[in-house]
């Protein structure tokens, strides 16, 4: 039995996430704006031509985010002769609360939902007001204890991605946000651009549905399209993907990114796995009503049966009739009853 219960269904804007419900995708725009917000408009039209639910950005303070002689990560390293730090590289892509606002009020008026990853306490503190309709937590800040808890405190639904974690980690992270907010979804990730297939772990999708009794999704840093579709139908409700406009733009996250046409067929698949899945009742289908009829087997008299003579596993076979006659699935009924009347071989049984 888990210790954590936490809500089996949430709304982000105008769709819900839950089991059954078409998967919530998520068009990650992160800092591809590169600093400017002639581009963030852009992407914002991007993700509403694709078909994605939400669109979302990132806002941090740099200097509240990091030391300035901290090195870049690997995969943001440009050539040998790159020597900007991670703090000049993230000064050079922020953007303001206040083009956050803008943002938003562009996103209600193209009808697609506006969501943002905070990556300070600072940049938490300033969307506190903005009406936001969820909230994205970076795997950054799963251990980051503060932050979540007062993440928890808005009282709007967490999504909380899980890579670079521990499983103790992850349950810290749940026992933090679960006393004030059992609103969560819990995405597992493999915080790696781009991330290698052998280093998935899509099962764990499944493992955070039994242990944690939590609505689950799925981080995708693989390449290209990748493995998006595959989580869907290994469980994930909601699903988030880097795009750019353009891959050749300078910046850390654009060549991992999706183009738009790459967005496009990307929400296409996800649509067509979504079909797929279906409802999860097992019945017999439209399509297969007909081949039921005609392949199924009911039960005719593999010999001569007189009347009044005893219905045996000697006596009844099953085949292939057309529909007509008694279904096979009820032989244990019929047999040891007497035939009511004669039965020459091949003719179906009739009690």
């Amino acid at each position: 039995m888990s210790a954590f219960k936490f809500c089996s269904e949430l709304k982000i804007g105008q769709s819900k996430v839950a089991q059954g419900q078409p998967t919530y995708i998520i068009a990650e725009a992160g800092v591809n704006h590169n600093g400017k917000m002639e581009l963030a408009y852009q992407l914002v039209d991007v993700a509403v031509d694709a078909g994605a639910n939400a669109v979302k950005f990132q806002l941090f303070h740099t200097e509240e985010l990091i030391l300035q002689d901290v090195e870049k990560a690997p995969y943001q390293q440009g050539d040998a002769a790159d020597e900007e730090s991670q703090y000049q590289m993230l000064k050079g892509l922020e953007i303001s609360i206040e083009n956050c606002r803008e943002l938003k009020a562009y996103c209600e008026k193209k009808g697609i939902t506006f969501l943002v990853t905070p990556f300070d306490i600072v940049s938490l503190a300033e969307l506190k007001n903005l009406g936001l309709d969820a909230l994205k937590i970076s795997s950054t800040d799963l251990t980051n204890t503060m932050f979540l808890q007062q993440a928890a405190s808005f009282g709007i639904p967490v999504i909380l991605s899980t890579g670079m974690s521990e499983k103790s980690e992850v349950e810290r992270a749940l026992a933090t946000i679960q006393p004030v907010n059992n609103q969560v979804v819990l995405l597992q990730c493999t915080s790696s651009y781009p991330a290698p297939e052998s280093q998935i772990q899509l099962s764990v999708i499944n493992r955070y549905k039994q242990d944690y009794q939590v609505l689950v999704g799925y981080s995708d840093h693989s390449v290209g399209i990748g493995v998006s579709p595959y989580a869907v139908a290994a469980g994930a409700m909601l699903i988030e993907k880097h795009f750019t406009l353009d891959k050749s733009l300078p910046g850390p996250d654009h060549q991992a990114s999706l183009s738009p046409e790459e967005l496009k067929e990307f929400v296409v698949q996800i649509r067509q796995v979504d079909m797929m899945m279906g409802d999860g009742i097992k019945a017999v289908q439209l399509c297969e009503e007909q081949n039921r009829k005609a392949l199924q087997k009911s039960l005719v008299a593999s010999c001569f049966i007189g009347r009044g003579e005893l219905f045996t596993s000697e006596n009844l076979v099953a085949k292939r009739t057309g529909g007509a006659g008694i279904s096979s699935v009820h032989s244990s009924q019929i047999l040891g009853l007497r035939a009511s009347t004669d039965f020459a071989p091949g003719e179906l049984i009739d009690v």
